[in-house]
């Protein structure tokens, strides 16, 4: 679609209950767009005063050598600003307009897994990266997070395939991580896939725990027409689990939450996501990580900027800089 981007459905989002708060407003950085060095800057330095240690940038590779959305960061990585710490995660996942706000349900780019030829293709095209100064490695290892890691038909041998060129190239090897929503049903399976390390994501883990609130918001959805509606208190306080006191678990904080944007009434909002509740949460998932070995002391913030999904740090016209205030506390200051 001709001149759409996510600030398209960020702008016209609008209240779909009472107390729903949208549209949601960026504040000190605006509307910006990711191909401007000077923003890229800013987000790096407002990160850094706030105790983020790096970023984790999405990387599409679609198979066959298709790429979409690799702009900044190739300048990023070929203009060596921002001085700032960085690793990549493969969203590997077709994209589909209902989530990308358009109102078809079609397939608008399929994922394709070609073969052992495009998977050597496809470190090459990310062994810059690896190279780079400023990448996060564990255990001497680039960082690489896989974001559907079953649904790839071929992930151990492409996991094994990566190690031995990552060898030959002059690496130690990489560090995969395997991101999950199911740990339980999915830990062994990914562990045997021969992933380092996964990272759980427990976003939706309040359905199955607090059954008679997601049943009660499924049930306002359905006769309301409303999005399903969760207190963000209720839910954030099934967003981190025993499982991740494990050294190769790692925790996702999330701030908030809301889909509506994109999805409009088909959608999750977690509602009054405060930033007291979020320092809540994010106190638990310190506890999780911080007597692990230092270069596994990871956790991953769902979204620093994915505003049309309602989930942020960055800061907007009602809470301002309220969420990095509360890592800056609980992080740098301890």
């Amino acid at each position: 679609m001709k001149g759409f981007t996510e600030w398209t459905n960020v702008g016209k989002a609008r209240p779909l209950f009472p107390g729903h708060y949208q549209p949601k407003v960026p504040a000190d950085l605006g509307y910006y767009d990711l191909r401007v060095p000077e923003t890229r800057k800013a987000q790096a330095d407002m990160a850094k005063e706030y105790g983020i240690e790096g970023f984790c940038y999405w990387h599409y590779w679609f198979g066959n050598g298709k790429r979409l959305l690799e702009r900044p960061f190739n300048e990023v990585l070929s203009s060596d600003e921002p001085d700032f710490p960085f690793c990549l995660a493969w969203a590997n996942e077709s994209w589909r307009g209902f989530y990308h706000g358009i109102k078809s349900k079609d397939t608008l780019i399929n994922q394709l897994y070609p073969g052992e030829q495009d998977y050597i293709a496809h470190f090459h095209e990310v062994l810059p990266a690896f190279k780079d100064h400023r990448y996060i490695t564990v255990d001497g290892k680039p960082l690489f997070m896989v974001y559907h890691p079953l649904d790839h038909p071929e992930m151990k041998e492409f996991i094994e395939l990566w190690r031995t060129l990552a060898v030959q190239n002059g690496l130690k090897g990489v560090y995969f991580i395997g991101q999950t929503y199911h740990l339980k049903e999915e830990k062994e399976r990914l562990m045997k896939m021969g992933f380092d390390a996964i990272n759980v994501v427990r976003l939706f883990d309040f359905e199955k725990k607090a059954a008679l609130t997601y049943k009660y918001a499924k049930w306002k959805h359905k006769i309301f027409r409303i999005p399903k509606v969760v207190e963000y208190k209720k839910a954030s306080s099934f967003f981190v689990g025993d499982e991740e006191y494990e050294e190769n678990i790692i925790p996702t904080i999330i701030p908030n939450w809301d889909h509506s944007p994109r999805s409009r009434g088909k959608s999750l909002v977690l509602n009054h996501a405060e930033p007291s509740y979020f320092a809540r949460h994010l106190k638990e998932a310190i506890k999780r990580i911080e007597n692990k070995p230092l270069d596994h002391r990871l956790a991953f913030v769902k979204s620093w900027n994915e505003w049309a999904e309602g989930n942020y740090l960055e800061p907007d016209l009602h809470y301002g800089k309220r969420y990095l205030e509360v890592i800056k506390k609980n992080v740098v200051e301890g």
